[in-house]
């Protein structure tokens, strides 16, 4: 038995190499005038042929950036389940299960999606959902396009956590940066600052820490418009022979 992913073997009788492949169906020949049974394909066939059509997937290069669509059964899009020290960069479009017992100490792991329940001492960049189910300390950095704090799970972040939107069920503290929103689950807790659009806390849940709505670089001005202009009539109105006008009520 050859590996199966070998490109060539050997035979053992004459010694001459070739590319392995299926032994062709022997040919049969039927008389004149037969006609050839309809070919029915059973279920798994069916089954099979649908699989293999559907599975696929688009990929993003990792340096240029650009898309392709490939098939399920590429290395390149390969999934990862890391239960033993593990210390190589991962560089994969496919999901990551880093199990209780896994612990990574390579400086990158980047992945579409991930499911932390282990020890990870670099930094993780998922382009899809990353899931953190463990009570410890990430000294690396976070990205992701979602990031799920579990019930279970109590996570001290010592740099900063950069994600599109953020659902925090279990105990969290760090900085977090979201794009969209951060939600604070019942009887979940987040301590840290947090920059985002949007944050729910529901009722039971707790946050403590320094919160900016919006972007981080706006001024009070920008972020005010109204105000502005309020400011601005309240100064021409204090000039001598300035007709008084009202300000809007805030």
């Amino acid at each position: 038995m050859d590996y199966a992913a070998a490109k060539s073997t050997m035979c053992r009788q004459c010694g001459r190499h070739f590319s392995p492949s299926a032994p062709k169906p022997a040919i049969k020949l039927r008389p004149k005038g037969e006609i050839p049974p309809p070919r029915d394909p059973s279920i798994f066939q069916r089954f099979e042929g649908l699989w293999s059509r559907q599975r696929s997937s688009v990929v993003e290069c990792f340096e240029c950036k650009r898309k392709h669509e490939v098939r399920g059964a590429a290395t390149s899009t390969i999934d990862y389940k890391i239960a033993t020290s593990f210390s190589r960069t991962i560089r994969t479009r496919g999901d990551v299960h880093l199990t209780a017992k896994g612990d990574v100490g390579s400086t990158g792991l980047i992945c579409h999606s991930a499911l932390i329940e282990g020890k990870l001492r670099g930094n993780l960049h998922c382009t899809g959902t990353a899931t953190i189910n463990f009570v410890g300390k990430l000294p690396g950095r976070l990205s992701a396009r979602h990031l799920v704090i579990t019930r279970k799970a109590d996570v001290q972040c010592f740099r900063q956590v950069t994600v599109g939107s953020v659902e925090i069920k279990g105990r969290m503290s760090g900085e977090i940066v979201a794009d969209t929103s951060v939600t604070i689950d019942k009887n979940a807790s987040l301590e840290g600052n947090v920059t985002a659009k949007a944050i729910t806390v529901e009722k039971g849940g707790i946050f403590s820490g320094q919160l900016v709505i919006g972007q981080a670089d706006l001024t009070q001005a920008e972020l005010l418009p109204e105000q502005k202009s309020a400011i601005s009539r309240t100064a021409e109105s204090s000039i001598p022979g300035a007709a008084a006008q009202p300000l809007p009520a805030t």
